[in-house]
């Protein structure tokens, strides 16, 4: 008997998939939906259940041809109340891009790049485009946008946390240069938000995340570019608190058009024992400024290789290689004011040429990302002279190992730095969003999200969960005094253009 009522089970629960399949097949075909449908048991299934650092056992994943597809799997998750991810280049550290027994849509079929106006030079680039794709389409028209450094990570991810890349000290955040986006909300609705229309919505888009719809495409101003000399120069690791302080001392004055970050303990050319590697951008082809420029970087330390060249900007990217499975990847990050940064890297030399340091990098931020208002946009470390992100990988045995080490270098560095860079963390939940958004842009994030998402359907992200409606608080759109038009006007304005202006 206990064999037939095993049968009996497991018919039932195949009984109930079908009758979910055959549902979900129905509601979207009824709502029009164009695109491809992926369950268990497709011949895709096993590639689109994954994303570059995570793999999930979604029940269902779908890939649009376009906004209308878009805004049917986005009504069929909020009807049938399933867990929702939404999917551009799957990078995330934290595995958003995909989930357990929901629905993923995977935006990777809307990747064009449009050039609106040339005149302009005012770009549409599709929600699940890459930032290698788009590098080369706009590089045929001597176009850029300062985005992130990897060719296959995601338009959207990058831009909706912030856009921390080669052009960050000249030219700002990604999110700095969009000036509008198109949005699928909750509701399936469609908006278009910018400084004229949905301003709370463009406001919250600008460092807020994914919490508040699916940007099915991004408007972006982008910038006239040449080449770019661009490399790195290499030093002995017993030199790295000397040459680390020269670099953020030089780079506090250096013109913007130099970007620069430096890495250490590169487990792929010695760990501890590995040259302290500083990797430069100067934005400009002229090689006698470039000569000048990096010269002061040069004379940090003993050179032991220097392999600056000048080449194309979309060159500068790098190919964003797929761990294989297993792999464990844990990712802290917090930023350094000016005034802590002596502090900051002296732990840093020190803990990285000890046994089990993790990787570090060190950005320079400043220049253009430092002009734009604070307040002006949901990214809220405008004044942050560096961003430190530390990377410990391998299977688990070998990450709980260097544990010990991770958590000492950061427990030093806690009186010293504060916050966190979303794209830069390997964990979600209530510290991580505490870390990412301080207590006034979460609180004004919050409203924004009551007014578009009060159900919370977009929730796989750093989650900023709606304000209770008794809040008082105004609507942010409603708000007379609000900034949210000011990066534009600061951005027009900036003398961030001007090659010889000084970082901060």
């Amino acid at each position: 008997m206990a064999t037939s009522h095993h049968h009996t089970d497991q018919s039932t629960q195949s009984t109930d998939q079908n009758l979910r399949r055959v549902r979900f097949m129905s509601d979207l075909q009824a709502d029009r939906f164009g695109g491809q449908m992926i369950e268990p048991g497709h011949a895709d299934y096993e590639v689109a259940r994954r994303t570059v650092f995570a793999t999930g056992a979604p029940a269902y994943v779908v890939r649009p041809d376009d906004v209308g597809d878009v805004r049917a799997a986005v009504r069929f998750a909020r009807d049938a109340a399933l867990p929702l991810s939404i999917r551009g280049g799957g990078h995330s550290f934290s595995g958003f891009g995909t989930n357990d027994g929901g629905l993923v849509i995977d935006l990777g079929g809307l990747d064009s790049v449009r050039i609106l106006d040339l005149d302009r030079r005012l770009v549409r680039i599709g929600g699940g485009a890459t930032w290698g794709t788009v590098a080369a389409a706009l590089s045929e028209h001597n176009l850029a946008i300062s985005s992130g450094d990897t060719r296959s990570v995601g338009v959207g991810g990058l831009t909706l946390a912030g856009g921390i890349g080669w052009k960050v000290r000249k030219y700002g955040l990604a999110l700095d240069a969009l000036v509008g986006a198109e949005v699928v909300l909750a509701s399936g609705e469609v908006v278009h938000a910018s400084a004229e229309d949905h301003s709370d919505l463009f406001w919250a888009l600008r460092g807020g995340g994914g919490s508040f719809g699916v940007v099915t495409a991004f408007d972006f101003a982008a910038h006239t570019t040449t080449e770019v000399f661009h490399g790195k120069v290499t030093f002995p690791a017993r030199e790295a608190e000397t040459v680390l302080t020269g670099w953020s001392d030089y780079l506090r004055a250096a013109p913007d058009d130099l970007t620069s970050l430096v890495n250490l303990a590169n487990p792929m050319t010695g760990g501890p024992q590995a040259p302290v590697e500083v990797h430069v951008t100067f934005d400009s082809d002229d090689a006698d400024r470039a000569a000048e420029a990096l010269e002061p970087i040069r004379r940090l330390g003993t050179v032991l290789d220097d392999d600056i060249t000048l080449r194309p900007y979309a060159d500068t990217l790098v190919d964003g290689a797929a761990p294989p499975p297993g792999l464990q990847f844990v990712l802290r990050s917090a930023f350094v004011d000016e005034e802590s940064v002596p502090d900051v890297l002296r732990v840093l030399a020190e803990s990285s040429t000890s046994n089990g340091a993790p990787v570090v990098g060190v950005r320079s931020l400043g220049g253009a990302v430092s002009r734009v208002p604070e307040g002006a946009t949901a990214y809220p470390y405008r004044q942050a002279e560096l961003l430190v992100v530390s990377v410990t990988a391998g299977p688990a045995p070998v990450v709980e190992a260097a544990r010990p080490a991770l958590d000492a270098m950061w427990s030093r560095l806690g009186p010293s730095v504060h916050g966190a860079y979303a794209n830069f963390l390997s964990t979600a939940g209530e510290e991580a969003l505490a870390a990412v958004y301080p207590a006034a842009t979460h609180e004004r994030l919050a409203q924004v999200k009551r007014c578009y998402d009060p159900a919370n359907l977009f929730s796989r992200n750093h989650n900023v969960r709606p304000a209770s409606p008794t809040d008082a608080h105004p609507h942010p759109g409603r708000d007379a005094d609000s900034p949210y038009e000011s990066a534009a006007e600061a951005w027009a304005s900036s003398p961030s253009t001007n090659a010889s202006t000084p970082g901060r």
